[in-house]
């Protein structure tokens, strides 16, 4: 029995020690950081359908026609903006109607803008494509892309990764809740030890 006390004396001195405590503390708040990040970020993507907030969208590159500008699982911000505004060598996201992209979500360069009949027409193609896309409208484009969003794009390739996923994310995670049991345990018993405790002594008195 002794040996039992002398092992949860030795296991709650660990759990309390700044040498342990520190660095638990740090790995929990990242674990926490990245999955209020990561959950806010599919949770606008699925609540918003798309829909602009405050003239922004957010979309996840699906694709490699982009490479190396943007990488497959980048996290693009896209900005609503007037087509007056659109210029050769701006990249933005578009709702294909036709051919290939019919019906499909799609961020590509614009390499020409011509007119036909009164209304613009944007020649879009993926740098790492040989051929250009079916010519679009205004009304198809959801804006231009002005960026990654770092933080979230890290997280999002960590995640989508099998080998980032386990050793950064699912290793990290069940090691922090193992350790949350572990000391909650391990409290509890000593509570109940300084009850029995308490209690023998006022027996004794």
């Amino acid at each position: 029995m002794e040996h039992t006390r002398g092992d949860r004396n030795m296991i709650r001195k660990i759990l309390d020690s700044k040498y342990f405590q520190i660095p638990y503390k740090i790995i929990k708040a990242l674990i926490i950081i990245i999955m209020v990040l990561y959950l806010s970020f599919i949770i606008i993507q699925r609540v918003s359908g798309n829909k602009s907030i405050f003239g922004y969208r957010i979309f996840t590159v699906a694709t490699g026609s982009m490479v190396p500008d943007y990488e497959v699982h980048d996290v693009l911000a896209i900005k609503e903006v007037q087509e007056d505004e659109l210029k050769v060598g701006d990249d933005i996201t578009y709702l294909g109607n036709r051919l290939d992209v019919n019906g499909k979500i799609v961020t590509h360069r614009i390499i020409e803008i011509k007119e036909e009949n009164g209304k613009k027409k944007f020649i879009t193609k993926g740098i790492n494509n040989s051929t250009k896309d079916p010519s679009i409208e205004e009304n198809q484009i959801y804006g231009k892309v002005v960026g990654k969003i770092p933080i979230i794009t890290k997280i999002n390739h960590i995640i989508k990764n099998q080998y980032g996923f386990f050793f950064l994310i699912f290793v990290p995670l069940v090691a922090v809740i193992f350790l949350e049991i572990a000391d909650t345990i391990t409290a509890i018993k000593q509570d109940k030890k300084d009850v029995d405790n308490n209690v023998d002594k006022e027996e004794i008195i």
